[in-house]
């Protein structure tokens, strides 16, 4: 299994090194390279200084943290750089907005949460292994590059394009991000009063992770916003939501908290009628 976990983590590096090689045609050029290597390099050594103390003292409170906080650090990185070089436009600083408000409400309510907890379970067994612990970092990682990466390109770009496109993408992450936040204050105030049941009201009785949905619909509203400033072989920028959908499905959230409430309540009538009626990801309209 150590082989596995370092040949997860040594492939993410490459592949994400190759996309930043393969789109990093026209960006703008900061101290004689295209800006998206620097910005991967910090995405990846950030994750790699919060991981040695974390293994050290066997803890991941920090890191719901670090995702936020390499978020928010990259992308005002980037939109400082483009400033510097006389490159404003109006749509980097609302991706600037989003992304840093989006980051700093996320990752101050995960650590706060499993400070209160004293502990995730999704990491009880991960963080006793060096290997298996770097990898789930490194993951971490290629979470952010691939949610940043079409902003990246627009904080890489030379173009200027405000258009319907920029109105589409924005009323859609202005609504996942309201669907997020909703969704996990109901969850918060649920489980204050009704601990060790599962909450089946509010938005949760139009999706079983409507938090999740949320949150795969602001990232398609980044893309959205994104896409006029594509060219080339950046195209493959639009993998990001799609990346995204199957990273919150297949890898980590819904199938963890889907097997960890099976156990919970797979006998209970009530939670057996709950799954059969309730979408488990994209929500039911009526």
């Amino acid at each position: 299994m150590l082989k596995i976990y370092n040949l997860v983590t040594a492939s993410i590096i490459l592949i994400t090194f190759v996309m930043c090689y393969i789109s990093s045609y026209n960006m703008i050029i900061f101290n004689g390279i295209p800006i998206i290597y620097p910005l991967w390099f910090l995405i990846f050594i950030i994750q790699i200084v919060v991981f040695i103390p974390s293994f050290i003292f066997k803890t991941e409170h920090y890191y719901d943290l670090t995702g936020g906080i390499t978020f928010i650090s990259t992308i005002i990185i980037s939109y400082l750089v483009k400033i510097q070089l006389d490159q404003f436009d109006i749509t980097s600083l609302i991706l600037l907005l989003f992304i840093s408000v989006w980051a700093l409400r996320l990752s101050s309510f995960l650590f706060f949460r499993v400070k209160k907890s004293g502990e995730d379970v999704r990491f009880i067994k991960i963080k006793q292994s060096f290997s298996q612990f770097l990898m789930t970092f490194t993951i971490q990682g290629l979470w952010v590059f691939m949610c940043l990466f079409p902003a990246i390109i627009v904080m890489s770009s030379n173009q200027t394009n405000f258009n319907s496109f920029t109105v589409i993408g924005s009323v859609l992450w202005v609504v996942g991000f309201l669907i997020e936040i909703i969704s996990d204050y109901q969850k918060t105030e649920f489980n204050k009063v009704n601990k060790g049941s599962f909450i089946s009201t509010g938005l949760w009785s139009k999706s079983r992770h409507p938090n999740y949905f949320g949150e795969f619909l602001l990232w398609l509203g980044i893309t959205i916003i994104s896409f006029p400033y594509f060219e080339g072989y950046q195209y493959i920028a639009l993998i990001s939501p799609l990346f995204v959908y199957l990273l919150l499905n297949k890898v980590s959230g819904v199938n963890l908290l889907e097997n960890i409430a099976d156990k919970r309540w797979g006998d209970d009538k009530k939670y057996i009628e709950y799954k059969n009626k309730t979408p488990i990801f994209f929500p039911k309209i009526f």
